[in-house]
């Protein structure tokens, strides 16, 4: 974990530090349970710290949400994962409710 933080300390973007927190939190998965949780619980206080919205992965898009953990993880490609949680991040930014945005 320590290497997780000095990692995230050296990312000046709070959007980015937020995204590779929460998946790097996840990948790891140091807990039992709550892994996930704590991932889009760390990747708010830090998205807070850099004065983004507080984001929210709605219940609609979970599957997709799920995908783009599931192909970082396994395949190595975070693209799919950064561009999902972005445009969400994105639309909060705007105002905007993020449940019925299409995909």
């Amino acid at each position: 974990m320590p290497v997780l933080f000095e990692l995230l300390e050296e990312e000046p973007e709070a959007s980015a530090r937020a995204i590779l927190g929460h998946f790097i939190f996840v990948f790891i998965h140091p807990y039992m349970d709550g892994n996930g949780r704590m991932g889009r619980f760390l990747m708010n206080a830090m998205l807070a710290s850099g004065g983004y919205p507080w984001t929210v992965i709605p219940v609609e898009r979970r599957d997709e949400y799920m995908q783009a953990l599931e192909k970082a993880s396994v395949e190595q490609d975070i693209e799919p994962f950064t561009s999902f949680v972005g445009h969400l991040i994105s639309e909060g930014m705007k105002g905007k409710s993020v449940a019925g945005l299409p995909e």
